[in-house]
């Protein structure tokens, strides 16, 4: 079988709930042994989030397929004195610990760069470090109230957050980048960098572009829903049947278009009210009412095909049950089996695809299931695995969660 890209590479992470895991699960996509230091007890936190999931977590489930779980209390000498042994012959070491966890363990990149020249280590946190707020707790909800997600999502009357945990996952995708780069870099120059990555600074780089608006354009962009703030018409009209159809318009030659072939009306085209992409923002509401007028005479798959008809991006707006049932997913066979504790589920491959290589799909762990064998392989035989099971260096038996 052809090695994956990253195999030989090890990965140690001390990591909870969703940012690092998703960064290292991405490292572990690409055939790195990651191995998920998790506490006593329970082990990651994330595990209790929901039980939905045959007993599992969902977001659990998600993130943490293919990696080894060791059982470790880092708050005795003894746990830390096996993670720095581990430390020795691994290649990256990811953190998300709360502030100041990781320096009151020895384990920031300064005083890891001392002991191992050669590992790469990774830091994800909330606001990053150097500033008033670096001590500050952050969670993923948190962290769009304050770059100003949550400000421009939803409707005129309320906010909202968005529907997935999009701080953690910028803030994960730029670790998993970010360490991707110091491996390469270590590879051509032999120097191991350190990697720092936040949630704030991650999803802010992803607020750039309502930023720009805001700094000069004088207004930040308004709340309207599902409609895009800055193009119109751009979002979904509800058809004749209440199903609703959404349609993008991207350009001019749509715009004349969808005039001419949809709303049958081409003198909309050059109305001054709608003839620039500016003035149609500025008209939104008149312009809405026009478009929304015409698909209240047509059912959605008709109004679909008469958008397909006039080359303008078209779509039903799904549930998630129509996702998972979508006919791109069946037709290129993205659905493989995924054991986890107790059981099989469902899982979509790797987003990336690289040539040849096949998709590393490994059970999830079992909180502890694979403590005794990594002590094994550092060298410590039952007598030992036993007495720190005994003195809570490790689960006294293997957590199932």
């Amino acid at each position: 079988m052809t090695p994956l890209p990253l195999e030989g590479i090890t990965v140690v992470s001390l990591e909870q709930a969703v940012a690092a895991p998703f960064a290292t699960r991405q490292l572990a996509d690409l055939g790195a042994r990651v191995i998920k230091v998790e506490r006593p007890g329970g082990g990651d936190f994330a595990r209790r989030y929901d039980t939905t999931v045959h007993g599992e977590a969902s977001y659990f489930v998600w993130l943490n397929r293919s990696k080894e779980s060791l059982s470790l209390d880092l708050k005795s000498e003894k746990g830390r004195k096996i993670l720095h042994r581990l430390l020795v012959d691994a290649d990256v070491f990811v953190q998300n610990l709360a502030p100041g966890a990781a320096a009151r363990l020895g384990l920031d990149a300064e005083q890891l760069a001392i002991s191992y020249p050669s590992l790469i280590s990774c830091s994800v946190s909330g606001f990053g470090s150097g500033s008033s707020w670096s001590s500050r707790k952050a969670y993923d909800l948190l962290v769009q109230c304050q770059t100003g997600l949550v400000s421009i999502t939803g409707t005129p009357d309320e906010v909202a957050k968005a529907g997935i945990s999009v701080a953690d996952i910028a803030a994960g995708m730029y670790a998993y980048s970010g360490i991707l780069t110091a491996l390469f870099t270590r590879a051509t120059t032999g120097q191991a960098h350190p990697v720092e990555v936040s949630l704030f600074d991650a999803l802010g780089e992803w607020m750039t572009q309502p930023a720009y608006y805001t700094r000069y354009g004088g207004t930040q962009p308004p709340r309207v829903g599902a409609q895009h703030a800055t193009i119109a018409p751009y979002g979904p009209f509800a058809a004749a049947d209440g199903k609703d159809v959404l349609l993008a318009i991207q350009n001019e030659r749509e715009w004349v278009s969808l005039c001419a072939n949809v709303l049958e009306q081409p003198e909309l085209a050059e109305d001054p009210r709608f003839a620039t992409g500016s003035a149609r923002v500025a008209h939104r509401a008149e312009l809405n009412a026009l478009v929304a007028a015409r698909f209240a005479t047509l059912g959605s798959e008709a109004a679909m095909q008469l958008l397909d008809r006039a080359d303008i991006a078209n779509s039903s707006v799904n549930t998630v049950e129509d996702f998972l049932n979508h006919p791109v997913l069946a037709e290129r066979e993205r659905w493989r089996d995924l054991d986890i504790p107790g059981a099989t589920v469902q899982a979509l491959l790797p987003p990336v695809r690289l040539g040849a290589f096949p998709a590393r799909m490994d059970p999830v762990p079992a909180a502890g299931e694979h403590t005794e064998a990594i002590l094994t392989a550092l060298g410590y035989d039952g007598h030992d695995i036993a007495a720190l099971r005994a003195d809570g260096t490790t689960d006294k038996e293997r957590t199932q969660s």
